[in-house]
């Protein structure tokens, strides 16, 4: 896989913070060195490090990896301009997340935290020893500025922390923040994924003497206090971290055996079909998979056969979110339901899947697919009474009908299904003139904006069976940066877009659905989505009180998504399929929820291919 502006950072790493029950096993206000969602965390207070990682993993050696695009900032706080791949390798944050529980998070920055039993705010305890990278200690200053900053300068920050009224000092050594609601169980804990800028970096003067502004696009490379600092910079084309060797947690436990190369190198490449042959040509070391009909077909090479190219798919137990033709309601065209759901009935997946995806992958039918989140069956029990009061805003078929995609003997013969989506446009008063669907004089239109040439495949079919309903249907690929700044505009039809979710859904449920996002330019709320009905239920999932609240306030979400028809959902595998270079390894036992790459990951000189080290610049 290639990635674009934060889609490193996002497809690596998996948020684990979300509305569940944080830990009983220490009274309110009580001092501990981490938090879960779910109970107890696995980790005690004296441990040495997480089970997951190699402890005595080596130091040492290059990992190239592909980017897909370009960029032209190195400042990954703000939504203008294309950001550098993996700029959050720089900073470090509050806490760290475990990735073998679901929803836990160990100090970091902070040593310790606390917070009262009704969840109305959240102090931590600074270390001591925390520095940036240019040796000035981390201090409550700075944790304010930056929360109070991010907070303005980026729409998901101020979506995220909403609820996070102030923030102020408490005593030498404490920060605590203030909620504007009590009963939220997760603002103690998403409040802990701040990272920790330094004020007086960019409130101070860069190498020519003008002062820095973070609100705007820089190529100076930028100072923090993570475990990698940005060595080299070629704008647009490429850009090498190298380790921090005197990192000030490396040895903290929650740190330990993590951050093994030496250098992190991301060349960017304006083909996904380039970067797939400079991984063969042993110009790049690590690849995710994201194409079936590569995976199935395009791996057979001389390195394979002979194993200095391994191949692995790793399973994770991660909710597998909701992937989609996402439709932009702000169109008059779709925000008629049944419009909406015509253009599912016309997607022939079982089809797909054969010819095009080798088998590979089963159809989404959740957003929160492969998980006990996903709703299932009719709504009964506690789920029910949350969609009662709603009964007369929502389809009558949600009440008794289990949700289900529509489905085709994969013949490609769909004819029947088309049918239906026929009589889905007529009811809409999307008419058949000259073979053309009409409404008031005017032709149903749709495009496709596309930003991965690989997606026109997987469309063309799909927009033959448009065609037979009489819908115009245009395809449009255009780069990374054209294709950002259209989504974050609204300026489109229908994208590919997804969602992703983990195991304790809560604040981020507001940046997909919320209203407020909808409106908001550069929110994750693609769709536009303002439904007075998902707004009740995105509270309940917040604040719920339990584990077993949680997972009925999110099956009712998941159920009315479902039934609005506002994407036409696509495919999922639980499986990471990933290839590299057998230079690099892994811990034999892998986290539950995360492929761990690159933190757990390093460098093996005893490798099969280690003979032909990558240079370093």
């Amino acid at each position: 896989m290639t990635f674009s502006k934060a889609g490193f950072a996002l497809a690596l790493m998996v948020s684990i913070a979300g509305a569940a029950g944080i830990s009983s096993a220490a009274r309110a206000d009580a001092e501990r060195h981490g938090a879960s969602l779910f109970g107890d965390l696995k980790y005690g207070p004296d441990f040495k490090h997480f089970d997951y990682v190699n402890p005595q993993a080596p130091k040492g050696g290059t990992l190239r990896y592909a980017a897909l695009g370009t960029f032209d900032s190195l400042n990954a706080f703000i939504v203008k301009g294309e950001q550098a791949a993996a700029l959050t390798l720089v900073y470090d944050t509050l806490l760290e997340p475990s990735l073998d529980e679901p929803g836990a998070e160990y100090g970091l920055v902070a040593e310790s935290l606390s917070y009262p039993d009704d969840f109305s705010s959240v102090t931590f305890t600074l270390r001591k020893e925390a520095r940036f990278q240019d040796g000035k200690p981390i201090t409550l200053e700075d944790v304010i500025w930056s929360f109070e900053t991010l907070k303005k300068l980026h729409p998901f920050y101020a979506a995220y922390y909403r609820n996070i009224e102030k923030a102020e000092k408490v005593g030498a050594d404490k920060v605590r923040f203030v909620f504007s609601v009590k009963g939220n169980r997760e603002l103690p804990q998403i409040t802990g994924q701040l990272p920790v800028l330094p004020k007086h970096y960019w409130t101070g003067k860069d190498a020519k003497g003008r002062p820095r502004d973070i609100s705007q696009t820089t190529l100076e490379a930028p100072i923090g206090s993570g475990p990698y600092r940005i060595a080299q910079v070629v704008p647009g084309r490429s850009i090498v971290y190298e380790r921090v060797k005197d990192y000030w947690a490396k040895d903290l436990p929650a740190k330990v055996g993590t951050n093994n190369f030496d250098r992190l190198r991301f060349d960017y490449y304006g083909d996904p079909t380039v970067a797939f042959q400079a991984f063969k040509a042993d110009q790049v070391d690590f690849r995710i998979e994201s194409s079936a009909k590569s995976w199935a077909t395009g791996y057979d090479f001389p390195a394979i056969r002979d194993g200095r190219v391994k191949r692995e798919q790793i399973r994770t137990h991660n909710p597998s979110g909701m992937q989609g033709f996402a439709f932009n309601l702000r169109r008059d065209v779709f925000k008629d339901e049944r419009v909406r759901e015509a253009f599912d009935w016309a997607l022939d997946f079982e089809w797909q899947n054969k010819n095009i995806f080798s088998g590979q992958y089963a159809r989404t039918d959740s957003y929160f697919a492969n998980s006990e989140l996903a709703s299932n069956g009719v709504p009964q029990g506690l789920e029910l009474d949350m969609l009662k009061p709603f009964e007369k805003d929502l389809p009558p078929a949600l009440f008794t009908t289990p949700y289900s995609n529509p489905k085709t003997d994969g013949s490609g013969n769909n004819r029947a299904n088309l049918r239906h989506a026929a009589e889905l446009l007529d009811a809409a008063g999307w008419k058949i003139v000259n073979g053309q669907r009409v409404k008031d004089g005017k032709q149903l239109s749709v495009e496709f904006l596309l930003a991965d040439p690989q997606f026109e495949r997987i469309v063309a079919p799909y927009k033959q069976s448009l065609d037979k309903l009489g819908i115009k249907t245009a395809l449009r690929t255009v780069d990374t940066a054209q294709y950002q700044n259209r989504v974050d505009n609204r300026d489109f039809d229908i994208i590919v877009s997804s969602f992703p979710q983990s195991l304790s859904p809560g604040n981020e449920q507001r940046e997909f659905w919320g209203c407020e996002a909808a409106t908001r330019v550069g929110s994750r709320n693609v769709i536009g989505i303002c439904d007075p009905v998902v707004e009740k239920l995105i509270d309940r999932v917040i604040f719920a009180k339990s584990r077993a609240e949680l997972v009925a306030a999110t099956h009712a979400l998941d159920r009315v998504l479902l039934w609005r028809h506002y994407v036409v959902p696509q495919w999922y595998s639980p499986f990471t399929r990933v290839a590299y270079w057998a230079r690099l390894a892994h811990p034999k036992a892998m986290p539950d929820y995360a492929i761990g790459f690159p933190d757990i990951w390093w460098y093996d000189a005893s490798g099969k291919a280690a003979g032909k080290a990558p240079q370093t610049p």
